[in-house]
């Protein structure tokens, strides 16, 4: 089978293509080709050494590996007849990324990628993009199912869903990554424990740990030392923690302590310091330029590359809750691309697995109608995700999840439509965005910063 991965030249790509050839060592793999599309030659070029490098270590290994690469500079040819299509993009790069964050720290708000000011921002400009992207792969490869890892993930899997229906499923490590350090936090073992959450993607609970019969999480709620022992437990506190009752997911930090957070990050900054954004392009453009000029170290250069960048992970928000510093098992970078085949094996073999996915909500989460995209745990098999029934949020958790979910809807209205109007909705109905004022002078900073949103926005 043919795996198409959409930002084949991006950095994490390489994590993807370790997973595939670990898989390739068990003799019934299903994938036995990859093709990388992406419009930056030099990127592909670069990440194309470093699966160069992978797969001489595997061959010196395990032999020739059973999965061959090759790079694709059009979108219909490295579509045509794949069976599985990761997207990985990111509209307007890394340059994008840092004028998300700026904006909104220059309009006294949050400044980050995927949550408030900047999510929305970055929203609006890759929608259009995913809109033509599901389009293209209802042409071209109707059959294909499609693993969305493209941010802001629920909001854009939904754009997408309005396309593709079921065959698409968005994922995120964070749920993944939550739940794995709770049960080792009770000397559980993760594959043998399940868990309850739900909510949105970077806006969910882990509330409950179920193992040997009944629900763990009340005792790890009331063990000081383990609530503690990883880093959700440093990062909100446990008495926090045990006031909510439930394990909120790391992005969350963003809500619960926004002041903390913002003053964070502007303390960062006002020192002359990078934001997130700035600091990874840095990272990024020194690696892309070196392996590509010495391929042979395009491995080496890459890894220390992606260990720099787990190791400031949320730096700002653990420096916030007292210099949090991160296990050694989270910078190993085994969460991302884990889900990504666990979604691919379940449907690629029909082998039911139970995983927490981006999908519709189908009457998971009450109050939210079908086709509102969910992060709920979901049976996933060769017929797709199907979401389990999430019971009832706290009303806390409810008014937070509906309240992002409607600024969402706007994105997507603003994007259908080309209306400036549904746009200004969505920076004001967002919780981290304090004022009309304040999301008129957003709206407007974005469209100067990116003059590509006045063609999507053309009307008032």
């Amino acid at each position: 089978m043919r795996l198409t991965i959409l930002g084949g030249g991006g950095f994490r790509v390489p994590l993807v293509h370790r997973a595939l050839l670990a898989d390739a060592v068990r003799g019934d793999a299903p994938i036995s080709e990859v093709v990388l599309y992406d419009r930056d030659a030099a990127r592909l070029r670069a990440i194309g050494a470093v699966l160069g490098r992978q797969r001489d270590a595997h061959r010196a290994a395990h032999g020739e590996p059973k999965l061959t690469v090759r790079a694709e500079a059009d979108l219909a040819a490295a579509l045509d007849g794949t069976d599985i299509v990761f997207s990985a993009i990111r509209v307007g790069g890394m340059a994008g990324r840092v004028l998300d964050e700026r904006v909104a720290l220059s309009a006294g708000v949050l400044g980050q990628e995927t949550v408030g000011a900047g999510g929305i921002s970055y929203g609006l400009r890759t929608v259009p993009v995913a809109d033509r992207i599901a389009r293209t792969v209802a042409e071209r490869a109707p059959g294909a199912w499609v693993v969305n890892f493209t941010n802001p993930a629920g909001l854009v899997t939904e754009a997408m869903s309005a396309v593709l229906g079921d065959r698409v499923i968005g994922i995120c490590d964070s749920p993944v990554g939550l739940g794995r350090r709770a049960a080792r936090a009770l000397g559980l073992d993760p594959r043998e424990v399940s868990f309850d959450y739900a909510g949105l993607n970077h806006l969910g609970w882990l509330r409950g740990l179920h193992a040997g019969g009944r629900d763990r999480l009340p005792d790890l709620l009331a063990d000081e030392a383990a609530l503690t022992s990883f880093e959700e437990g440093r990062l909100f506190g446990a008495a926090w923690l045990r006031a909510l009752g439930a394990l909120p997911n790391e992005y969350l930090h963003y809500y619960y302590m926004a002041r903390e957070a913002r003053e964070a990050v502007a303390e960062t900054v006002a020192g002359g310091g990078p934001t997130r954004g700035e600091q990874i392009t840095a990272q990024q453009r020194e690696f892309y330029r070196d392996a590509a000029g010495r391929p042979a170290d395009a491995f080496a250069l890459w890894d220390r590359t992606r260990l720099e960048r787990e190791e400031t992970y949320m730096a700002d928000n653990r420096r916030a809750a007292g210099g949090v510093e991160r296990a050694e098992e989270d910078l190993d970078g085994g969460g991302y691309e884990k889900v990504a085949l666990a979604v691919m094996r379940a449907i690629t073999r029909d082998e039911p697995a139970r995983l927490i996915v981006n999908v519709r909500n189908r009457g998971a989460i009450s109050g939210l109608d079908d086709d509102a995209v969910v992060e709920v745990p979901s049976l996933v098999d060769a017929s797709g995700a199907r979401p389990l029934a999430a019971g009832a949020l706290t009303a806390h958790q409810s008014a937070l999840v509906h309240a992002v979910k409607s600024a969402e809807r706007e994105v997507l209205a603003a994007v259908r439509t080309g209306s400036r109007t549904p746009a200004l909705r969505a920076f004001a109905f967002h919780p981290l965005v304090d004022s009309v004022t304040t999301a008129r002078t957003l709206l407007d900073g974005y469209l100067a910063a990116f003059p590509e949103l006045r063609e999507v926005l053309p009307r008032p």
